[in-house]
């Protein structure tokens, strides 16, 4: 009987655990925040990286794991292969420093024949055969080996670089690769087949890399300190062979989601080439999107969450090409749940958030989808039409910006349509809109940030970890163990006069600069930023949302001092950015290291009322509620959490309610060291995107029923020395993600007292009590409109109003042929202003009229089009959307009429603006269509 997915998974990790090698769980499929490499994880190795890079020490020289993955760049192929996948479990066994090539070889090997039962004469393997540019000849040691546990030279096939030697990159740790393939048989292919050729004949099943090369620069090779092995083996790609299937779409992780899809669409697989792609791509993506909200990331259109939402999308797209009913992404997930949830408990754990995207996305982008299909296909039929081969740039961008399509579905769907569509100008209009962002939030370049981080990787390889002390005490005596100065700033971001990144204390040969010494070898002197380690450090290194600690550095017995700037996470070590105020930082220098407490505190209370605002949030809105990112430091605390709608004003104040009581409480903060086994066992909350070892750091206040979480921070040691909590403000920070700012202890005081002096310096102005304000206010406003009423009416003689028409059209422009008119004009209301456009109509029949209103802190637009104008593509529904969301509001109605409203009176202008561009936009992209 053939194994099942489970069995598989099971029998190479308890293989490999009989081996000496530790079994870990799966990472999430978020890395580590501090890896910016990739948006989500995309290789068994890739939690893995600084054990690899020694950054980090292994808990085991020996590992095995079977690790969740998700790669980008087969979203595309998937449906259109029997194997290409989004997501999949990589199986891989790894050494660091241990053994090297002929254990690996000979792992693999017994495993393959003991464990999976293949017959040796039909695996093959492949070798390096070596590269000039590298200076590397054939891997004549591993065909050495290889042909020790057995296999036949003749089964030993050399490849090139492209296919057998693997780099992360351009630079750093790489290797040769061996692959071994299956023969599968001459009548999937033919006899001059070979492994590493385009045949169905040979799958690769496993990939073992021999990591003993540092590249750096490109192309120049030097050992590496300790040889290590990185192996990988696609357990869905394993199931189809051991299970005789084709492909990995009729294993037993698959066929459930395949019978799903035809019991819900009435087709049979295997019939059709199109029900059968879409049912491939339905039952991928059902576990890419669970897996990957079950780590929780939501649909957004920025980064992980655009992966999400693309990836959802795309599966909606082909729900309604086979014209399944609502709800089929929650009953696709019920699927995935059941089918792994023993592995991967998490899909239980999450599985109401699971429930509440997948529904509330399927509902969202279905109202939009026959909206954005139906013009793509008028976008498709003109350019067929008109022989062109693409449609615009401009019309691709709408589509992403109105109706919320992902660019990379507008080009399948074209594709499928034998149409392209201008990429290089799709892309040059979203720089613009990004650069527009950019500059509307003021956003700092990232350069000379990113170029200190890379020098304090540098620095931390020249010296011992740092001990860190900080949860102890705040000052320390220690010793300076290494440092580097860095270059003065020279021009925009830390640039040298010839444009290059400046040496930040970088030898000639591009090393960091050894024993303290600067780049032309002396101690770093006054005036200088240096990077330090320390042998021992008070200092909190930023991390888990809490800036760094600041502080200074002083020599024991005097005569040096520094201001500590900021403190950078390296892995599990740490360097330090300071200011030297006067003297010099001599290497080995004892010097006094003292935190600034008062900073340190009020971020204490800042992280520690984090931890019960994220506790009230789940309290009241529900376990859906999750981090998605964070700010702590000594001024505010900002927290952006997993929730869809803004909060009402009764949910707001029963949450601060809740904080506030929590602290008056008084309840014991604890850290407590525990393993992470039992930290989840607690119910501890996990930070997404952190890698966790097996002994924790978990943060319990009171007794723990309603906040543990595992998290490396400062906090306060009970709850009282918050002293108050106010929350500032409660935005959005992303689709499906609110953020809260908040104050606490003087600050939060601080506020209140400028809040009320502001209510007192009101009531004041109007001669009434505080307590009278609002109801004074309201009875004010309500005076004012009447007047305002009155006045209008007076304005237009009591008929209704007056307009004088002739000058309207004579601001008439003519586009194409087509008659347009906007203007802003003043009307009391909504249905004053349709008097106006109906006026106007009298006279200017075939045309588009856009006029619109501000009064009494409200916008009234309308849109009037002949239906001449929208046979050509101009509708008065899409004509108002984009103007009246930029006045902070909807609208709808016909194609020939629509009204919309808005709470923004001056964005008038800027709504008739958009208005104007996207009627313009529609007539002269007809134009150059003809």
């Amino acid at each position: 009987m053939s194994p099942s997915s489970d069995e598989i998974r099971e029998r190479f990790l308890a293989f490999f655990e009989e081996k000496g090698h530790l079994r870990l769980r799966s990472a999430s499929l978020l890395p580590s925040s501090h890896d910016p490499s990739a948006l989500l994880t995309v290789a068994g190795m890739h939690p893995l990286k600084p054990y690899f890079l020694g950054q980090e020490q292994p808990p085991a020289a020996r590992l095995t794991s079977c690790q969740k993955c998700f790669r980008t760049v087969d979203i595309e192929r998937v449906g259109e292969t029997n194997r290409h996948l989004t997501f999949f479990e990589m199986l891989g066994n790894f050494s660091i420093g241990d053994y090297f090539k002929r254990e690996a070889i000979a792992f693999a090997w017994e495993l393959s024949l003991t464990v999976f039962g293949f017959e040796p004469a039909r695996i093959w393997v492949t070798v390096f055969e070596g590269d000039e540019e590298l200076g590397l000849g054939p891997d004549e040691e591993a065909i050495e080996h290889w042909l020790e546990v057995g296999v036949d030279r003749e089964r030993i096939v050399l490849c090139p670089r492209s296919e057998n030697f693997w780099q992360a990159g351009r630079t750093g740790p790489c290797g040769p690769c061996s692959e071994l393939y299956l023969d599968r048989g001459e009548h999937l292919g033919s006899e001059g087949d070979l492994p590493g050729g385009e045949n169905e004949r040979f799958l690769e099943y496993w990939n073992l890399v021999f990591m003993e090369h540092l590249q750096d620069p490109p192309n120049t090779l030097s050992p590496l300190p300790a040889k290590s092995i990185d192996t990988g083996l696609g357990l869905n790609r394993m199931a189809a062979l051991l299970q005789g299937k084709a492909s990995v779409f009729e294993t037993d992780q698959f066929q459930p989601l395949i019978e799903l899809g035809e019991r819900l669409a009435g087709v049979r697989y295997g019939a059709e080439a199109g029900p059968d792609r879409s049912l491939r791509i339905l039952a991928d993506h059902a576990r890419a999107m669970s897996f990957l909200i079950a780590d929780g990331v939501v649909p957004s259109n920025e980064e992980r969450g655009y992966v999400l939402r693309r990836v959802m999308r795309r599966a909606i797209v082909e729900g309604r090409r086979l014209q399944l009913d609502d709800g089929f992404l929650t009953a696709y997930a019920e699927v995935v749940r059941e089918l792994m949830s023993g592995a991967y408990p998490e899909l239980d754990e999450q599985w109401r958030s699971l429930q509440r995207w997948l529904s509330s996305e399927e509902q969202s982008f279905t109202r939009t989808l026959e909206q954005g299909l139906s013009q793509l296909r008028f976008h498709a039929e003109h350019a067929k039409e008109h022989g062109a081969l693409t449609i615009r740039a401009e019309d691709a961008f709408r589509l992403h910006d109105t109706f919320g399509f992902p660019f990379e579905l507008t080009k399948e769907l074209l594709r499928e349509e034998g149409l392209g569509v201008d990429e290089q100008g799709f892309e040059d209009l979203m720089e613009q809109q990004r650069s527009r962002a950019r500059r509307a939030a003021g956003a700092p370049s990232a350069g000379k940030a990113g170029d200190a981080a890379q020098r304090a990787i540098e620095l931390a390889g020249a010296a011992k970890a740092t001990r860190f002390t900080g949860y102890e005490h705040e000052r320390e005596l220690t010793s300076i163990s290494a440092s580097a100065t860095m270059e003065p700033e020279v021009g925009q971001g830390d640039m040298d006069g010839n444009g290059g990144a400046a040496k930040e204390g970088i030898d000639g040969n591009g090393g960091a600069a050894k024993e303290g010494m600067d780049g032309n070898g002396g101690a770093a002197r006054e005036g200088a930023r240096v990077l330090l380690k320390l042998e021992a450090s008070p200092f909190y290194a930023a991390g888990g949302g809490q800036v760094s600690d600041t502080g200074v550095i002083e020599c024991e017995g005097g005569g040096c001092r520094a201001t500590v700037e900021r403190v950078l996470r390296v892995g599990d070590d740490q360097v330090i950015e300071v200011s030297l105020l006067e003297g010099s930082l001599k290497p080995h220098a004892k010097v006094i290291a003292r935190v600034d407490h008062a900073a340190r505190h009020a971020t204490e209370c800042n992280h520690t009322a984090t931890h019960l605002l994220h506790a009230a949030l789940r309290s009241r809105l529900g376990g859906h509620v999750h981090q998605a990112g964070s700010y702590v430091g000594p001024d505010k605390l900002r927290f952006d959490f997993t929730h869809s709608t803004a909060l009402t004003r009764r949910e707001r104040a029963e949450v601060e309610d809740e904080v506030n009581d929590w602290i008056a409480a008084n309840e014991e903060v604890r850290p407590i060291t525990t393993t992470l086994e039992e930290a989840k066992r607690l119910g501890a909350m996990a930070l997404f995107g952190e890698k966790y070892g097996e002994i924790v750091r978990m943060v319990e206040i009171g007794d723990g029923r309603y906040s543990r979480e595992l998290c490396g921070g400062t906090h306060v040691r009970r709850t009282a020395e918050i002293g108050a909590f106010m929350i500032l403000s409660e935005t959005s920070s992303a689709a499906n993600v609110r953020r809260i700012e908040a104050l606490t202890g003087p600050r939060a005081v601080q506020e209140l007292r400028r809040r009320s002096d502001l209510l007192l310096e009101a009531a004041s102005l109007l001669a009434v009590r505080p307590e009278r304000l609002t109801a004074h206010l309201a009875a004010q406003v309500q005076e004012l409109r009447r007047l305002r009423e009155a006045a209008e009416v007076g304005r237009a003689g009591g008929r209704g109003g007056e307009v004088d028409v002739e000058a309207l059209l004579g601001s008439v422009e003519h586009v194409n042929g087509a008659g347009v008119l906007i203007s802003a004009v003043e009307a009391a209301d909504a249905k004053r202003l349709l008097a106006i456009v109906d006026e106007v109509k009298a006279h200017l029949r075939e045309g588009v009229i856009v006029l619109g209103s501000a009064s009494e802190g409200r916008v009234h637009l309308i849109a009037s089009v002949s239906q001449e104008l929208v046979g050509r593509g101009v509708k008065a529904g899409e004509v108002l959307k984009r103007a009246a969301a930029l006045a902070g509001g909807g609208g709808g109605g016909r194609d020939t009429m629509a009204q919309a409203g808005g709470r923004h009176p001056e964005k008038l202008g800027e709504a008739l603006g958009a208005a104007r561009a996207e009627i313009v936009s529609i007539l002269t992209a007809e134009e150059a269509r003809l």
